[in-house]
């Protein structure tokens, strides 16, 4: 076998994709026979593969093989928005009728005291009246953060960002789980930040895997959802969280617990177990709504100035307006009361869509906004969504959660929050009867 630069390898099977002489959807040869073809080392077969992968050109899809992507480009990192005309069953932000009457009580109450607030500019602690009311806010069995290690940020993805940022440096490795928030991804990948795939299991991140992975080659922090995992809408239980908090005592590593589903669940949060070990982060945008919304992190205490000048280094401070808003909603119980509707709302939902998609394998707890779909043998994920999005339904292919190239299962990511109830049972239906058809039997 001849040495080759995986990466002159790499661009001239871009450019036959680029040329259309790979056609969008087309198969590539396994990896060996791939090595073979060219005279190449399998190794260097494997790093064509990968950074195919890492300019979003191909997919892989565990047991099926590697793809050209159908909209060649950095889709893995960044989802593109749904068409307007499209039912969208990629968001898991819910748009209920009491949200627009908070949304009207909300600013006329502002307005009616003034606005002063709304028109200030605040560093990452906002005040420390929001401070306490954030503090109050969070608190929950157990856990009480100390309102002077409470920050803002305009969104929880900016809390997100400046948390990473914060952590890691360019280069550095942060952890989490295999099949992961894509914005993470993204965010990671701007920051210049390694995610580190561990393996995860029916209740979450599995605590020895990440004991393992730090052991191999040290991690910077880690990061991952304990409550309502997003894709797959796993819950850790209190021994699991348990174990968690016990690794991270151990080796010192700092993890990011994003908290942004726990409104829809009864969970101990993980800051709660190791609160010098623990960076939380939630937001008020699927708890309230985002188009006004407010990011909150819980800052351990000897990371807060840390955490804060990552919030200023990075521009991510909140708004006034929403920070005002943001107080409001907390100290006046219309976070509280919107959490209780939405809740009963998820699980209607999630039985809409059990019903709808009988006889197909949806994995996910019946209390979260979005379940795992695993697709029959006749489809490719990718090829599933787009097939979808032709009968106008938008939604999120497996690959966009990998976090290691050529890992994703054959499935799709359901968010079930946005459509009215009958879109959404018909448009669950449709997906059924598209699953059962099969890619070669789809009549256009």
């Amino acid at each position: 076998m001849r040495s080759a630069d995986f990466r002159s390898v790499a661009d001239a099977i871009a450019a036959d994709i680029a040329a259309g002489r790979l056609a969008p959807g087309a198969k590539l040869p396994p990896q060996r026979d791939f090595a073979y073809d060219r005279g190449i080392a399998v190794s260097t077969a494997s790093r064509v593969y990968a950074e195919l992968a890492r300019r979003g050109l191909v997919t892989g899809e565990v047991g099926r093989g590697t793809y050209v992507r159908s909209e060649p480009g950095r889709a893995g990192l960044l989802q593109p928005e749904p068409p307007p005309a499209a039912i969208d069953l990629q968001r898991t932000h819910s748009r209920l009728p009491e949200q627009e009457a908070v949304l009207a009580e909300t600013l006329a109450a502002l307005a009616g005291e003034g606005g002063a607030m709304a028109f200030g500019q605040y560093g990452p602690a906002g005040t420390p009246q929001a401070q306490g009311i954030a503090a109050a806010f969070l608190a929950q069995d157990g856990h009480s953060p100390d309102p002077a290690d409470i920050l803002f940020t305009g969104n929880g993805r900016q809390a997100l960002a400046a948390a990473l940022a914060a952590l890691a440096a360019p280069g550095e490795r942060i952890a989490c789980e295999p099949l992961t928030y894509p914005m993470v991804k993204a965010i990671a990948a701007r920051l210049g930040i390694t995610l580190v795939p561990v393996a995860m299991d029916a209740e979450g991140l599995c605590p020895e895997a990440l004991l393992q992975a730090h052991r191999a080659n040290p991690l910077s922090g880690v990061y991952l959802q304990p409550t309502l995992q997003n894709p797959l809408g796993a819950t850790m239980g209190p021994g699991r969280r348990a174990d968690l908090a016990a690794v991270l005592e151990r080796t010192g590593l700092i993890a990011i617990e994003d908290a942004v589903y726990s409104f829809l669940a009864d969970t101990r949060p993980l800051a709660c177990l190791a609160p010098d070990r623990v960076i939380l982060v939630d937001s008020l945008s699927k708890r309230v709504m985002p188009s006004l919304t407010l990011g909150l992190v819980a800052a351990p205490p000897p990371l807060t100035d840390r955490l804060a000048a990552s919030i200023r280094q990075g521009a991510w401070t909140a708004l006034g307006l929403s920070l005002a808003a943001g107080m409001h909603w907390m100290a006046g119980g219309a976070a509280a009361a919107l959490a209780a509707v939405k809740r009963r709302d998820a699980a209607a939902r999630q039985e809409i869509a059990r019903e709808a998609l009988a006889d197909l394998r949806a994995i996910g707890d019946r209390q979260a906004y979005h379940l795992w779909l695993e697709l029959p043998e006749t489809w490719r994920a990718e090829a599933f969504a787009a097939a979808a999005l032709r009968q106008g339904i938008a939604l999120i292919p497996a690959p966009a959660f990998a976090v290691a190239p050529g890992h994703a299962p054959n499935a799709v990511r359901l968010a079930l929050a946005v459509p009215s109830h009958e879109d959404l049972a018909a448009s669950l239906r449709r997906l059924r009867r598209l699953a059962f058809a099969g890619d070669d039997q789809v009549v256009e």
